[in-house]
């Protein structure tokens, strides 16, 4: 066995060529052998991977809240879950595994404490190759001292371009941003071997073709059109780029206690509806930082003035949005929350200049949106009902709009 071991503390690690000009192999690792494993043992957490290949890989660190990163290019998750001892170890508190963008996967481990990576390496092995992470006890400055993710870790104004052509406007012309919920590494809501994000990503191309169906008029952009993660705060930049007139972000959730079905329609509102709303918008943003990714930043006054501004005449029409939906979908599912119209303070929402609103299709926790949602019948009159519900819409707040300008 021809073991290669690297010890920190380097930032971050690969093998090959720099991870800026890597290429991923022909054929993508697969996870192999015992997959997964993580071990507690004195203070310290010993974490290996068993793939089928030797892949171009690196690791690094990242604070608030503590993680360690490992990139690969590329591994087929599969069905690969969270090792099931992950319970009893008390310096981990979640892992997640997941495509982090096209070519490459993510591994993210997030910590109860913070941890230096103090060896990590990869070994060739008969059924293909392990990789080995040695995490140890650390003190929170000597973590942040080291913590950072490499510029090629996060997307750039770049590829926010690739993943969304902006389409050639014209004055006539509805520009329709659908966002399908989470997606690679962020899996969302999963029961019963139903994936949310997989769920979202089928459910809007649907959508898509029926809004386009409907009129040459309608430009459709997707966030995302593959298994791919997806920042929330690229999600924005992507309607943006596209020249969005409107933004609709589609999810299915899933309660961890009690019970509720139907659908409901979200707009913006730091005072969320209730709690379960409130934990809800919080889980969606988490998502972010589990991720790797943290795109927070602090505006300044001026800024948080236009906004706000902005938001006087946007919030409105988003709200008559809500409403147009919520009435499409009952008129074609007959399948609503009891109460469908509800407020959360969703980060993907924000955007003050784009009428913006989030559409729960169902409850994944529930037997009978499960069976709804996985129906392609009902899925169909679900889709009718947007589109017209959306054109709809999208013809009043013309008509409103030309009478404001007179």
């Amino acid at each position: 066995m021809r073991r290669i071991l690297f010890l920190l503390p380097l930032l971050w690690l690969a093998l090959a060529l720099p991870v800026q000009a890597q290429q991923p192999l022909g054929a993508r690792a697969t996870v192999t052998g015992a997959g997964l494993t993580l071990i507690e043992r004195r203070g310290r957490v010993l974490v290996a991977l068993d793939i089928s290949q030797p892949v171009p890989w690196r690791v690094f660190t990242l604070e608030d809240p503590w993680r360690v990163v490992v990139d690969f290019s590329e591994i087929d998750w599969a069905d690969t879950r969270p090792p099931a001892q992950i319970a009893d170890i008390t310096r981990v508190e979640e892992v997640a595994t997941g495509t982090f963008r096209p070519g490459w996967s993510r591994l993210v481990i997030a910590l109860t404490r913070p941890m230096a990576v103090a060896q990590a390496g990869m070994e060739t092995t008969p059924g293909g190759a392990r990789v080995s992470l040695r995490l140890t006890d650390t003190g929170a400055a000597s973590f942040a001292a080291t913590a950072g993710a490499p510029a090629s870790a996060v997307f750039t104004e770049a590829e926010t371009a690739t993943l969304a052509p902006a389409p050639a406007l014209t004055e006539d012309r509805l520009v329709v941003v659908l966002d399908p919920g989470h997606g690679g590494i962020d899996p969302g809501a999963e029961r019963e071997g139903v994936r949310e994000s997989e769920l979202m990503l089928t459910f809007a191309r649907a959508l898509r073709d029926e809004l386009r169906r409907a009129s040459a008029e309608v430009e459709v952009v997707l966030t995302r059109d593959d298994d791919v993660f997806v920042p929330l705060e690229e999600r924005l930049r992507i309607a943006r780029h596209a020249g969005a007139d409107v933004f609709v972000s589609l999810h299915a959730d899933a309660l961890a206690e009690g019970h509720a079905s139907g659908a409901a329609v979200y707009t913006l509102a730091e005072d969320p509806t209730d709690a379960a709303s409130a934990m809800l918008a919080e889980r969606h943003d988490r998502a972010d930082l589990l991720a790797g990714v943290d795109f927070s930043e602090i505006e300044d006054s001026v800024a948080l003035m236009l906004m706000d501004l902005a938001r006087t005449e946007t919030a409105p029409r988003s709200e008559r949005l809500a409403d147009a939906l919520v009435e499409g979908l009952f008129l074609a599912t007959g399948s609503t929350y009891k109460t469908p119209r509800m407020h959360a303070a969703f980060s993907v929402l924000k955007a003050p200049d784009i009428p913006s609103v989030l559409v729960e299709l169902g409850f994944l926790s529930s037997q009978v949106d499960r069976d709804r949602l996985t129906d392609p019948d009902w899925r169909a009159r679900a889709t009718a009902g947007l589109r017209e519900a959306l054109l709809g819409w999208a013809a009043e707040d013309a008509s409103l709009a030309r009478r404001l300008r007179r």
